[in-house]
């Protein structure tokens, strides 16, 4: 399937932008313009099931299928998070970026897969207060992206969820220079991992403080933990 995207800037190297679950390529406000800022052409994804993007079966094979379909091959750089880093994990053989940088990916969720999807369903009427009160540090125009984002989401993906976790998304190697930035708190990764992503070859930086969607709650921390990747 080919995605909807947004475009930021016209420079001659490429970034690709990959969201996470239950929300889009209006995620990336701030980071998108800043990469533009440095020379790049950004294009931001709306994952299957998300955004103005199609629907159909979901699972890993389709969200990773359709990077493929719809992105440049070789960008300079690719950006995932969580749901969409690991469908970058499974798309970047094919895809060729030449850096790709995993942030607080979703890779395992094992026996969390089950209550992970009814939670996620459930955000589908979210309100703006519980979302203003589980991220107090995002700016009002994120609290507005997240509940424009979930509007747009099908919740079906969520189904997806156990039978996507029901094996191990952890990638055995980093099949280009990969860079994992993991939130300072409540990570997906947990700590005892993190060891292990650096013995694959991964490097691996954290965003102190920051929660699982680290570019909203420390812009500037996320941008700092990125030196020497964009």
């Amino acid at each position: 399937m080919r995605l909807h995207t947004r475009e930021w800037g016209t420079g001659e190297r490429i970034a690709v932008l990959i969201h996470g679950i239950m929300s889009d390529h209006r995620t990336w406000r701030r980071v998108a313009p800043v990469l533009a800022e440095r020379g790049y052409r950004v294009i931001g994804v709306d994952l299957r099931g998300h955004g103005a993007s199609g629907r159909g079966e979901y699972g890993a094979g389709p969200w990773a299928d359709d990077l493929v379909e719809t992105l440049p091959d070789r960008p300079e750089l690719a950006i995932g998070h969580s749901l969409g880093a690991m469908a970058l994990a499974l798309a970047v053989e094919r895809l060729a970026p030449k850096r790709a940088v995993y942030c607080d990916p979703a890779w395992e969720l094992g026996g969390h897969a089950v209550s992970a999807a009814a939670h996620f369903a459930d955000f589908k009427h979210v309100t703006r207060t519980v979302i203003r009160g589980f991220n107090p540090r995002w700016e009002e125009a994120d609290v507005d992206v997240e509940l424009a984002t979930i509007a747009d989401w099908d919740a079906a993906t969520a189904r997806a969820l156990p039978d996507t976790y029901a094996v191990s998304r952890t990638p055995a190697r980093p099949v280009v220079p990969s860079l994992v930035v993991l939130a300072g708190a409540d990570s997906l990764v947990p700590p005892a991992m993190e060891g292990e992503l650096t013995r694959r070859g991964f490097e691996v930086r954290r965003v102190p403080g920051a929660g699982h969607t680290l570019y909203r709650d420390d812009f500037e921390g996320f941008m700092t933990a990125l030196d020497g990747w964009v």
